[in-house]
């Protein structure tokens, strides 16, 4: 009986014109991070968000998913860079972002809005079981949105792009084609882009750099009247780079607490006035 070896040596042989090195892993790629201000989750991310990938981050509403991204585009605003948010199912809040120290001159806001007089393409139409075409056409705001992201990321000059999907139900989600995310990864690291994905679950599958899964712990009630604080606590999922230092073996995860915007009206004004 021929031993282990020989037999992946045959089969990498036999598959090597359609899929090479078919049983050999792939080598982690080594990426730079940027990091998202939050010192819990920069600790749980070796160091931030990486730079030219696909990053997911997942959870149910106020898991602290929002407020990672907007503190993540709030650092990269401060290092003088432009970013982009496609708002899938416009619910973006200006003055929340403002508050959490974005700078809206330099945000390129993208509101996906339903058309109802628009004819739907192919690509999106919705069939039922009866074969008849779905007059509401619930894929028409994500196909704006998915539209809207390859062509921010094949334009190139954004240093973050945010595809909001927090929203959009998880069925959708899961129907966007692996060829769209593969697509997104290739352009997002020729033009050293990152592209961070909101949603309640992970869509990207293996063109996903890092997920990170957020679930929300408890709320700071100790004022009576008034939510001071939230906490959140978040998990590391799959990892598909290796920053420049080293990472653990075993998915860390760890809790942070996020401030209630409310709480800091001094701070709320000056960012507005920004």
């Amino acid at each position: 009986m021929p031993s282990s070896a020989a037999l992946r040596q045959q089969i990498e042989s036999d598959f090597q014109h359609r899929y090479p090195s078919v049983l050999t892993p792939t080598a982690r790629t080594i990426r730079d991070v940027a990091a998202t201000g939050i010192t819990a989750v920069d600790d749980l991310l070796n160091g931030g968000l990486p730079i030219g990938a696909i990053s997911e981050i997942t959870g149910p509403a106020s898991s602290g998913r929002t407020t990672i991204t907007l503190a993540f585009l709030a650092r990269r605003m401060q290092e003088g860079s432009v970013c982009a948010l496609i708002d899938a199912n416009d619910s973006f809040d200006p003055e929340s972002a403002a508050a959490n120290g974005i700078n809206l001159k330099h945000l390129l806001w993208v509101r996906c809005r339903n058309a109802p007089f628009d004819k739907p393409s192919s690509a999106t139409r919705v069939t039922s079981s009866t074969g008849k075409q779905d007059k509401e056409k619930p894929w028409s705001r994500l196909d704006q949105a998915i539209r809207a992201t390859d062509l921010l990321l094949q334009a190139g000059g954004f240093a973050t792009i945010v595809l909001d999907l927090a929203d959009e139900a998880i069925e959708h989600g899961r129907r966007i084609p692996l060829a769209t995310w593969f697509r997104f990864r290739q352009a997002a690291d020729r033009t050293r882009c990152s592209l961070v994905v909101l949603g309640k679950a992970a869509y990207a599958q293996s063109s996903a750099a890092v997920v990170l899964e957020c679930l929300p712990d408890n709320i700071d009630d100790s004022a009576a009247t008034v939510i001071r604080n939230f906490n959140c606590s978040a998990r590391r999922g799959h990892v598909r780079f290796s920053p420049l230092t080293n990472i653990d073996r075993k998915p860390p995860a760890s809790t942070w607490t996020a401030p209630a915007t409310w709480s800091t009206p001094a701070t709320w004004n000056s960012d507005k006035r920004a």
